[in-house]
């Protein structure tokens, strides 16, 4: 019985061998495949094109040199050409540019280390919906160099606006009431006050910077519901329209970076 078994493996293994060649038949092809075989011209041919193919993989530092370098930001070229073909490019820019503009103005008119009282007399005040100017509810005078003062006696029922608007005008005032008469002192200009008006530079820019990204959100929104262009057609052009932001929000931070330089001075 066992000696019949150890012929059935022996015939196994024989096929085996047959089918699949061992290590060292393996190595012979291999040699023999690495040969250069002569052509008819007795010229050495190459070995076969797959045995040579290798696959080179990137390192982690090369990919980086690739993509531009960690934290370097791709630069997005703007087509405008066709960018126009897909949206109101001119709007865009007009939307987007009028926001820096503003910021800019309020920098200049409620963010001066002495208020004046032309500042408080075009201030913004928001009443029942509408926007109007300080000046037209209000008599405003000097009383000195150093206070302000603010007869509401015309419109007094919008008192609570006008002192809502003052504390989120950024100016650092703090207004005392007396009856339908706002008194408006004028503060020193001290390390706290420079610290506080650039503080509010910030969130002026903060406000502003929102403002173009909600600009550009409602691009992106408009462009990804338009059925008749294609899908890398609207990808690129959500892309150029982020770029198209960025830039305006470059030149707010510049902005900012110039006022809060201006504010602190060498405090």
């Amino acid at each position: 019985m066992l000696a019949k078994t150890g012929v059935q493996f022996l015939g196994l293994s024989l096929r085996l061998t047959r089918v699949r060649p061992g290590v060292s038949q393996l190595y012979k092809w291999q040699q023999q495949l690495q040969q250069p075989t002569q052509t008819a011209a007795g010229e050495a041919s190459p070995s076969p094109l797959w045995f040579q193919q290798t696959r080179d993989y990137a390192k982690g530092k090369d990919r980086k040199k690739e993509k531009g370098g960690k934290g370097k930001p791709v630069k997005v070229e703007i087509n405008e050409q066709q960018l126009r073909e897909l949206i109101n490019l001119d709007s865009l820019n007009a939307q987007m540019e009028k926001s820096v503009a503003q910021m800019k103005h309020d920098f200049i008119k409620n963010l001066s280390l002495r208020s004046t009282s032309g500042a408080i007399d075009t201030l913004r005040i928001k009443v029942d919906g509408a926007e109007h100017e300080l000046q037209e509810l209000a008599q405003i005078s000097r009383k000195n160099p150093k206070t302000i003062i603010v007869n509401m006696i015309a419109f007094p029922q919008t008192i609570p606006d006008v002192l809502r608007a003052i504390e989120k005008s950024g100016m650092n005032l703090n207004p005392q009431q007396d009856g339908t008469t706002l008194f408006i002192p004028i503060p020193k200009v001290t390390k706290e006050h420079r610290e506080h008006l650039s503080k509010n530079a910030k969130a002026m820019f903060i406000k502003y910077r929102d403002a173009i990204r909600d600009i550009q959100n409602a691009q992106i929104r408009k462009l990804k519901n338009k059925s008749d262009i294609a899908k890398d057609d609207a990808f690129a052009a959500q892309t150029q329209v982020t770029a198209i932001a960025d830039k305006f929000i470059a030149e707010a931070d510049k902005l900012l970076a110039s006022k809060q330089k201006e504010l602190l001075g060498d405090a």
